[in-house]
């Protein structure tokens, strides 16, 4: 199933990546959404951390289902239901808001539901459908589609909530999933577009393997500590840019969107360069910790030289090299289940990325409670940078690019 100047899999890979596009504009809208949220509803910055955080919860509590769903099922039904769900729970959000807290709250845990299936169905696609020497482009491809929508929803978002009022973006951007779902279900096929790499191995999912693999827990390391910063970028970028630096809503989603460009550009380049250095030779092994304590090191860095930002340029440009570097991890643990357990590679996905989503629930509330005790957003980055340094040491000292689990 595959022609010579357009193979299946690239379809593939697109649409998977519009799917994390799409996913990533449906939970990003609110970050710039709830500045006017605030406003009307007379939220704290702590109240306002719970609503941003609250997403995660669903997220995080079926993720492990979703990989186990995608491994046993195949990734097409498992992501196409998953966006029609979340698409669903997008719309109902402004009235869910009206309502009650507790009503919105429910209804961006239950969007965090569907959302949680959006990586593990996809690698279980790539592993599907791509060759073995294209995966880590691939993989930083489809991944990348985050910034993307990140990118459109900041300033897109905050256009929408200053000219016709904070609901529209959530009904204009779930009416989207539904589009893509149409064509999902049409345009890609059921089956496989390579061979199976293990198809003698058993179809029940080795969980005591998995859970005791050094180099499976290095992933799951370099999945929290990088989500860490990823997490609270989304959420707070915008309402850094305007409290620091005083910006109008829509300037500061302007500003906010540039890191992600930084970051789509930089995640492709990386994920070519990761490829081009197996092909050439070099061990996956080295690869992997090339890109992965490149990534950490990079935030890091930035980190701890935004608290020196004079201006909402220089704060843009330090965010723009924090996206960029955080890219290259793409390469590093997001495309390192394939070469550690192929096989089960969309499991040890949803198993990281349980994990990974720690930090959008207990990451993004402590920097609204951080940002109400000290007034500024000093001790957050202090704090990023610090979990930055560590998973870099432990991804360096225990991650592997050697097969484990057969």
């Amino acid at each position: 199933m595959s022609t010579t100047r357009w193979p299946a899999w690239y379809t593939v890979v697109l649409l998977c990546g519009a799917a994390v596009f799409i996913s990533y504009i449906d939970r990003t809208n609110i970050s710039v959404a709830a500045i006017a949220m605030q406003e009307q509803f007379k939220w704290d910055e702590t109240t306002k951390g719970y609503v941003l955080s609250s997403f995660f919860v669903g997220y995080l509590l079926f993720m492990i289902l979703s990989g186990a769903l995608a491994n046993r099922y195949g990734g097409k039904i498992v992501l196409g239901v998953a966006v029609i769900w979340w698409s669903l729970f997008t719309v109902l959000t402004p009235p869910a808001a009206m309502l009650s807290l507790p009503m919105l709250i429910a209804s961006r845990i239950a969007l965090g539901l569907g959302e949680a299936a959006v990586f593990p169905a996809s690698i279980n696609m790539l592993a599907r459908w791509v060759p073995v020497a294209s995966r880590s482009r691939a993989t930083a491809f489809f991944s990348s589609g985050l910034s993307l929508g990140t990118m459109v929803s900041f300033p897109l978002t905050g256009w929408l909530v200053r000219d016709f009022g904070w609901p529209i973006p959530f009904y204009l951007f779930g009416a989207v999933g539904f589009v893509w779902a149409a064509v999902w279900f049409t345009k890609v096929g059921s089956g496989r577009g390579i061979p199976e790499e293990s198809a003698t191995a058993s179809r029940s999912i080795p969980w005591r393997a998995l859970l005791s693999a050094p180099a499976v827990w290095g992933i799951i390391v370099a999945h929290f500590c990088s989500n860490w910063c990823l997490y609270v970028m989304l959420a707070w970028l915008p309402s850094y840019f305007k409290t620091t630096f005083g910006l109008s809503l829509a300037n500061a989603g302007l500003l906010s969107a540039a890191p992600w460009a930084a970051y789509f550009v930089m995640a492709n380049v990386g994920g070519w360069w990761a490829d081009r250095l197996i092909r050439n030779g070099r061990s996956t092994t080295f690869v992997r910790k090339l890109m992965q304590v490149s990534a950490l090191v990079g935030i890091a860095t930035c980190m701890l030289l935004l608290p020196l930002a004079g201006s909402a340029t220089t704060g843009m440009i330090l965010m723009c090299c924090a996206g960029g570097t955080m890219s290259l991890g793409l390469s590093g643990f997001a495309a390192n289940p394939f070469d550690v357990a192929p096989r089960y590679a969309d499991v040890v996905w949803g198993l990281s990325n349980t994990f990974g989503t720690m930090p959008g629930i207990f990451g993004v509330a402590v920097t609204g409670w951080l940002v109400d005790q000290t007034g500024s957003f000093n001790a957050p980055l202090m704090l990023t940078a610090a979990v930055s340094v560590v998973g870099a040491i432990v991804y360096l000292t225990i991650g592997s690019g050697e097969r484990k689990i057969a």
